[in-house]
């Protein structure tokens, strides 16, 4: 074998054991059958082992499955409507964004009523003993916000942290990502201090939908940039970062502060997938698990999910 010949052999090994190294990302979403149209889902595996999912439509919409793959349309939060969320919605039924979670042997709901283009928005919650459709009791306010607070009140996500404490993520555009502590008793708003985790200044604050997680030693920020709700249009891309405490600061990869504009892609636009985004994270007896939605190719929103596994502290999907 020539010297070329054992150069152009060793660089192909080389490359080869780089592209093993690197962490698969844009791959597509895992198989999903039955109801498979969702808009800013989150899902809660339950006490039995099957699956509900919470996602933006009229007055909450549900989901259910038995095996997190086969999927069924479950009706309303409200079936008889949520008449107190119309002041911020313009009368509108439509209520966005919601986040299911089980705790203390009920479910907790947090979810968004709001306007297209406006900061006029509220977060509310209510629990339920079976997350049936019809069986949730609406518990009120939690926060709002207004024209001219610089932050939105949208997006909800609750997370407990490793010493037991409840904390609420929320933002959309503005001025970013926020955070407030909850009373675990109430589920309600503990202090009047608002903690500031991502922005990003530089790109006409283009960023929504937190979710925490926390996995070992790190919590991981995880956030959808760009653009939603255009069909195949849709810019959404999955980004994260992590940080040892609650509050921050998060940093992406290569240690750029996500309020600063950091963040490290998990998954964008690719193929037939457009615009994915507004993600949850659930752990799973396999793995943690990533849901969230897409558009496929003829604007259509569909439910999209993934396996989880961590390489040296940083997410990747599978």
């Amino acid at each position: 074998m020539c010297l070329r010949q054992i150069a152009i052999s060793g660089m192909l090994a080389v490359a080869a054991a780089a592209s093993f190294l690197v962490p698969r990302q844009n791959i597509n979403p895992g198989p999903v059958s039955g109801d498979t149209f969702i808009h800013d889902p989150t899902v809660v595996k339950t006490p039995g082992g099957s699956y509900i999912a919470a996602y933006t439509g009229d007055n909450v919409q549900l989901k259910t499955s038995t095996d997190r793959t086969r999927w069924q349309n479950a009706g309303a939060v409200f079936p008889n409507g949520a008449p107190w969320t119309t002041p911020y919605t313009k009368g509108a039924r439509n209520l966005w964004a919601p986040d299911i979670s089980y705790h203390n042997g009920q479910y907790y709901l947090y979810y968004s009523a709001s306007s297209f283009g406006s900061s006029r928005s509220a977060i509310f919650f209510a629990t339920s003993p079976t997350g049936a459709s019809g069986s949730w009791t609406d518990r009120g306010m939690v926060i709002e916000s207004f024209e001219n607070t610089g932050w939105n009140a949208i997006d909800p996500n609750l997370i407990v942290d490793a010493q037991g404490r409840w904390w609420l993520s929320l933002g959309s555009f503005w001025s970013g990502i926020k955070m407030i502590a909850l009373n675990p008793g109430t589920g309600k708003r503990a202090d009047n201090q608002l903690i500031s985790l991502a922005a990003r200044p530089d790109a006409g604050g283009a960023l929504e939908a937190p979710y925490i997680t926390r996995n070992g030693n790190y919590y991981y920020l995880w956030v959808s940039f760009d653009r939603c709700c255009q069909g195949a249009a849709s810019t959404y891309r999955i980004m994260v970062g992590r940080s040892t405490s609650m509050t921050g600061p998060y940093v992406d990869k290569n240690g750029r502060q996500m309020m600063q504009g950091g963040g490290t892609q998990i998954m964008s636009s690719h193929g037939a997938i457009h615009g994915p985004g507004h993600n949850a994270v659930f752990t799973d007896t396999d793995s943690d698990v990533l849901v969230y939605h897409y558009y496929n190719n003829a604007g259509a929103a569909q439910i999209g999910i993934n396996r989880i596994r961590y390489d040296n502290g940083w997410p990747v999907i599978f």
